[in-house]
């Protein structure tokens, strides 16, 4: 046999050994872990919420007072509303880095089109405030850019100055500006 064959045969034979090795055919395996123990669920009834009296009986529900001229009330669907100045934005106007400021606290804001629960994902970094520092989603309606937190509530909503500024408000009613 010449030489080169040789080598090839030898390369091959360790490539095979090692792949049997490798997918556990040749040897012994690991043994399984152990399951972990969980402890045992307690069950008990749960205490009343006020206004009902048992799980049979259904809440009392208080009818809307009415709003002056006869029309019904309406929850707002956004605390602050769009000035009149506000530009249409897409989406792409938003990804990046922003400087974001509220009250006394100045940090990083950071906007990607990632789908995350309740629009595309967000983070921020150097915020003081836990209202700032839960941010973790951000969505566009129209002019406005609504920033949420982990459980889907708004932290704050903003429309566009012009530019590569926008301004609004946060939930807690402090004004905010996102700039870069």
């Amino acid at each position: 046999m010449n030489r080169p064959v040789s080598i090839v045969l030898v390369v091959g034979l360790a490539v095979a050994i090692a792949g049997c090795q490798r997918l556990g055919l040749g040897g012994s395996s690991p043994a399984p872990l152990p399951a972990t123990p969980a402890p045992p669920v307690d069950s008990q009834p749960l205490t009343p919420l006020d206004g009902v009296q048992s799980s049979d009986t259904l809440i009392e529900q208080q009818p809307l007072d009415p709003v002056e001229g006869g029309g019904e009330q309406v929850a707002s669907a956004s605390p602050f509303e769009a000035p009149a100045e506000a530009r249409e934005i897409g989406r792409s106007d938003l990804l990046g880095g922003w400087t974001m400021q509220s009250a006394a606290d100045q940090c990083q804001l950071f906007m990607t089109l990632t789908t995350w629960s309740g629009g595309y994902r967000a983070n921020t970094r150097g915020c003081g405030s836990p209202n700032l520092q839960g941010i973790s989603a951000w969505d566009l309606t129209g002019k406005q850019v609504v920033l949420k937190n982990d459980a889907g509530e708004t932290v704050a909503n903003l429309y566009s100055s012009g530019g590569t500024q926008f301004n609004g408000q946060t939930s807690t009613g402090q004004p905010i500006t996102v700039f870069r």
